[in-house]
């Protein structure tokens, strides 16, 4: 699961963490920032951005690369991430994303900022940019996922797709909790919802051939459930999971740990 094209025991770290936490007179405010991306946004590509189903009540259409930039010319910024999150303009939630530092990251911040999920687009930028780095990540990723609310449930989800794609610290058994609560929740119709569920499921079978075996066997029970969204869940992952590119991969790295 990718964010658009746009926790173990151990914290996760990200390679590349960028600008260093800015100096004090060197800090953008909220206001500049907002000003930016208003500069920054096209018109056409709100319109794309509704196409594929993100919508906003208020959103600049700021293109993925354009952000990129501007989040490494700001830095990263706690303080700045916070406003802009506050601000509720969409491009500056993806920005304060970008931008917060994980280790300021509480578990009361995620649980306040997942309520103002609104589209895929916040939910998975802020899960892959920010809270799959963050501590709570994994307690979080456990509970958002008995949620009912569409973005909520998805946003668990996402974590623990991030988490089998970013934690490689992190056990096995960490990643067959998960896997009863994919089987569980794949019954959810919701477009947003089943296909976040599909991501879990393929990237936590992923990660080792002992894991793609237990995944591939969730999967088929998974099937076994009978409903529309059971099977498309199963079909597609077990496509991948059980095919030469994803096997080939994981028997090489197999061999190479041994």
């Amino acid at each position: 699961m990718k964010a658009r094209s746009r926790s173990s025991s151990t914290r996760i770290t990200r390679s590349d963490r960028g600008v260093a936490r800015k100096a004090a007179g060197d800090r953008w405010t909220c206001a500049r920032a907002l000003k930016e991306l208003r500069g920054l946004g096209e018109e056409r590509n709100v319109d794309g951005m509704a196409h594929y189903g993100i919508r906003a009540k208020v959103v600049y259409g700021v293109a993925k690369p354009k952000m990129d930039l501007l989040a490494r010319r700001i830095g990263k910024d706690h303080p700045l991430a916070l406003e802009l999150w506050a601000s509720g303009v969409h491009d500056a939630r993806i920005l304060a994303g970008m931008i917060d530092l994980p280790e300021d990251v509480s578990a009361g911040q995620m649980d306040r900022w997942v309520r103002d999920f609104d589209n895929w687009d916040v939910c998975d930028g802020t899960c892959c940019h920010l809270f799959v780095f963050a501590a709570p990540a994994r307690k979080k990723a456990l509970l958002w996922c008995r949620r009912k609310e569409e973005f909520i449930k998805r946003a668990g989800f996402a974590l623990m797709a991030y988490l089998a794609y970013r934690d490689k610290e992190a056990s096995d058994a960490q990643f067959r909790k998960m896997l009863p609560l994919v089987e569980r929740e794949a019954y959810d119709e919701r477009n947003f919802v089943r296909k976040a569920v599909n991501g879990a499921l393929r990237n936590i079978g992923k990660r080792n051939l002992r894991l793609n075996r237990e995944a591939i066997r969730a999967a088929e029970r998974i099937r076994r459930q009978g409903t529309r969204s059971a099977r498309w869940i199963a079909t597609d992952a077990l496509r991948e999971l059980q095919g030469a590119a994803v096997q080939a991969r994981l028997l090489r790295k197999a061999s190479t740990r041994q």
